[in-house]
């Protein structure tokens, strides 16, 4: 069932395109506030005992296997260069059996006609696919059906609903209403029929928001951590006055840090389907973050700006990631990512 167009829905494709235009061209990363990952350091086994054909970084998340922890994050949709965008991005995950996530589906339900820039099965028939909404929008008309459109829209093995309070808050005409939306969310987990991830978009999920949101039915959690890209310092870069302008840099460096966000989760829930994301920028903050807890890891930024330059650029980036997940693997001493979580390899720095 499509919701009807109302006047709110109207800027939503010029959004998308803002979105692409300022990540690429504006310094919108976080500046005081970092992932947290580089208080780590790993520990270097100089007599690893290993020949580099032993090392094996396949993992397994939500019943299909990945041949690296590694997932494509959710980034765009909605425009003709979003399109391509998304056509490039499942082609090298397919090409190298990584995991994907789409951007925010919210535009294509409203404007059916620009659903094909959303639709990349075709393009990765065997990935691990993830189709996504903002949760708020369960407060704005939208509920199973809508959900379930999106879903079958990518023939998407998860739903990831992103929640994004401060985004919208800054954001111009912003979606602020989050009021009881863990009884929405519980109610979706139990009638769809796919696993539904909860993200952050930047700002990252604590340990007592992780114990509510498993206890509605959520199946998994994306940390989305801080010491990335500040959506804050995106949307203040879209402001239409002074307000919104003084928002976004008072909060640029909002967040809980990305690293932070795993170790707390560990503690309180070790075994549930983790992402890692916020701020990985290349395979040696992907396997520190494996390290400290994650299931696999999400990069945005690397993709998307490889994504933009060409096809080529993006092989050069997974194969890039994968060598350097391999590289510390190696140098640890570890055959599998799996002997890397247990090793104690990864140590703080004091």
């Amino acid at each position: 069932m499509n919701l009807p167009t109302d006047n709110t829905s109207i800027p939503i494709q010029s959004r998308k395109a803002d979105h692409i235009r300022i990540c690429l061209e504006e310094d919108v990363q976080c500046q005081e506030i970092t992932n947290g990952l580089e208080r780590y350091r790993f520990t270097h086994c100089c007599l690893p005992e290993l020949d580099r054909e032993d090392i094996d970084i396949k993992t397994r998340f939500f019943g299909k296997t990945l041949n690296a922890p590694l997932l494509i994050s959710s980034m765009t949709g909605g425009t003709e260069q979003a399109k391509m965008i998304n056509q490039r991005l499942a082609a090298v995950a397919q090409t190298y059996k990584l995991a994907m996530g789409v951007g925010s589906q919210r535009v294509a339900v409203e404007k059916p006609q620009v659903a094909d820039t959303f639709a990349v099965r075709q393009f990765a028939p065997d990935i691990l696919l993830f189709a996504n909404v903002g949760a708020v929008q369960l407060n704005y008309k939208y509920g199973l059906d809508q959900c379930l459109q999106i879903i079958d829209m990518l023939e998407a093995d998860a739903l990831i609903l992103h929640i994004n309070p401060l985004q919208e808050f800054i954001q111009p005409r912003g979606d602020t209403n989050f009021r009881g939306l863990l009884d929405k969310i519980d109610k979706l987990c139990s009638k769809l029929p796919v696993p539904v991830i909860a993200k952050e978009v930047g700002n990252g999920i604590s340990a007592t928001m992780t114990e509510k949101l498993l206890a509605v039915g959520v199946r998994a959690i994306d940390v989305a951590g801080a010491g990335g890209t500040s959506w804050a310092k995106v949307e203040g870069e879209r402001a239409e006055n002074a307000l919104q302008r003084r928002l976004g840099r008072t909060f640029a460096d909002w967040g809980i840090p990305t690293a932070d966000c795993i170790t707390s989760i560990r503690a309180i829930a070790p075994h549930v389907p983790l992402i890692a994301s916020g701020g990985l920028r290349h395979g040696l903050d992907v396997a520190k973050a494996i390290a400290l807890g994650a299931d696999i890891a999400g990069l945005a930024m690397p993709f998307l700006k490889a994504a933009v330059e060409s096809e080529t650029a993006l092989q050069d980036l997974a194969e890039v990631l994968i060598a350097e997940i391999t590289t510390v693997l190696f140098c640890t001493g570890n055959t599998n990512l799996s002997e890397l979580k247990h090793s104690n390899s990864l140590q703080i720095i004091q």
